[in-house]
């Protein structure tokens, strides 16, 4: 029997075998950007070696494509409620794999910077397009918290891939192949898209305000540059400056949106208080781990002196904690609750990031094995459930928007995460003590110092590794304190925000 809430069509749509089949190319975007994501951890030692970044350069590299996917998100996700999420969904999944080559064949770390950028932009089309598409062929609650589920767990185990796949070829091949296996993923995503996907948009979409996307994208990076100049190297005018100018443009945005008969982001969605508390959780939830994630394949290949497929095979068990977890998480929360579960994750991570403040240049992998698998773990929960709750909050013709705020909370949380938490460990790094006469290369990254070492007699050489190592985590170390208080108070925020929220009610009202 059709339900009075909602026209024939989506209750039959949800009855056709079909939705499955599009949920898997809709997973296929989402696994090339997670492995992407991925695999520049692993390339980074190789990438300082060919292109001899600075250790500002470095972390350009490492958050840039965070700062533009960040800034465009929300009017990409609109943009595809108004022009059809297939549609955006295909051209940015052509345009990341054509990016890709870019990235692939960057000779310098100005260019590296760039391609990274231009990526963003690409990247920011495809997970808003994704997770909208998923609200618009899933209906039934409990199919959607699984299809969901199904999309973070793809997620997680692009991250389980990534670092595998990207291991073997930087072994065998140079590092511009890790890139180049995003070219296949789209292919076939693209291919098997035009037949599978159905097209969704908003049926009244208003047109799409040029001067919004301008004011986004200019106050997300303004505000993400500031503070990252500021953490790197300490207060500056010119810091403060970009900053102030990045927060005006989002009052600016804001107040834009309250004004336009039909905006790009409905602003009025974030007095639900569900909604923004799972948009807060992810937010801190990415900023806590974001800084360490990005250092510890560094620390595997270069203190620890693995190679790259051993260190992908290290990760690992973060991706299987994360799938596995990711598609218990609906079940979960209909059982106990939104909140319970939600916090409980984010408690997880924060105690295993309190676990990681104890590594040494020797430690031992049980340690990290098991802290990285309950990070796995508490992740799959948080996500999968935090994207359900904002997804079920909001009409079918908003969906776009509404994935969108997710996904630029997360970003936003990785650039903030790498600009801040990143700097820690680098700012902890410069201040090493080197043998006397050791060039100044050495200080701007651990990369750096290996090659330097190579170059001096035997005992010198040693005796700047070893003080660049300890350095180096120690500045893990300390980043990993730091985010595990952010993860624990993010733990007492959900605690406090999702009080009362549960996916079966806030999903009916669809």
């Amino acid at each position: 029997m059709t339900s009075t809430l909602q026209p024939a069509f989506a209750t039959e749509e949800g009855r056709r075998p079909g939705r499955w089949l599009a949920l898997s190319v809709l997973v296929l975007a989402v696994l090339l950007v997670a492995v992407d994501a991925t695999v520049l951890g692993l390339a980074t030692p190789f990438i300082s070696e060919d292109l001899k970044p600075s250790g500002n350069q470095l972390l350009w590299i490492g958050d840039v494509y965070s700062f533009v996917i960040a800034g465009l998100l929300v009017s990409m996700g609109s943009l595809g409620d108004r022009i059809g999420r297939k549609r955006l969904l295909l051209i940015g999944a052509t345009a990341f794999g054509l990016v890709s080559v870019l990235n692939a064949y960057a000779t310098t770390p100005e260019l590296m910077i760039l391609a990274r950028a231009l990526l963003g932009v690409a990247g920011a089309t495809l997970m808003p397009a994704t997770l909208a598409l998923i609200r618009n062929l899933f209906h039934d609650p409990r199919e959607r918290s699984l299809a969901i589920g199904i999309w973070g767990a793809t997620a997680s185990a692009g991250t389980a891939v990534g670092p595998v796949v990207g291991g073997f070829l930087l072994e065998h091949f140079w590092w511009g192949s890790v890139f180049l296996i995003n070219l296949p993923v789209m292919v076939v995503l693209v291919l098997v898209g035009i037949k599978l996907l159905p097209e969704s948009r908003n049926p009244a979409p208003g047109p799409w305000d040029l001067r919004s996307v301008v004011l986004s994208l200019v106050g997300m990076v303004g505000i993400v540059y500031g503070i990252k100049e500021a953490a790197s190297h300490g207060f500056s005018w010119t810091a403060l400056g970009v900053g102030v100018m990045g927060a005006a443009a989002l009052y600016g945005f804001v107040r834009r949106q309250l004004t336009l008969p039909i905006p790009l982001l409905d602003m009025r969605l974030f007095r639900d208080r569900g909604f923004s508390g799972a948009v807060l959780a992810d937010l801190l939830t990415i900023l806590g781990l974001s800084g360490v994630v990005f250092f510890l394949s560094q620390y595997l290949q270069l203190v620890q002196g693995r190679g790259p497929l051993e260190a992908g095979l290290a990760e690992l068990p973060a991706a299987v904690g994360a799938v596995v977890a990711g598609l218990l998480a609906g079940t979960a929360a209909r059982r106990y609750s939104v909140r319970a579960v939600v916090s409980g994750g984010l408690a997880g991570i924060g105690l295993s990031l309190a676990a990681l403040t104890l590594v040494d240049q020797s430690t031992g992998y049980p340690l990290l094995g098991a802290a990285l698998l309950v990070v796995g773990v508490g992740a799959g929960l948080s996500f999968t459930v935090t994207s359900d709750v904002i997804l079920a909050g909001v009409p079918k013709e908003q969906a776009g928007a509404a994935a969108a705020v997710s996904e630029t909370a997360y970003e936003l949380g990785a650039a903030l995460g790498i600009a801040l938490l990143g700097s820690v460990v680098t700012g902890v790094y410069r201040d090493f003590n080197a043998p006397p006469g050791t060039p100044a290369e050495a200080h701007e990254s651990l990369g750096g110092a290996v090659e330097t070492a190579a170059s001096l007699p035997a005992p010198t050489g040693e005796a700047l590794l070893n003080a660049a190592r300890e350095a180096f985590t120690d500045g893990i170390a300390l980043a990993a304190g730091a985010g595990a208080v952010v993860l624990l108070a993010a733990a007492g925020a959900a605690w406090v925000l999702l009080k009362g929220q549960r996916l079966e009610g806030r999903a009916n009202h669809s």
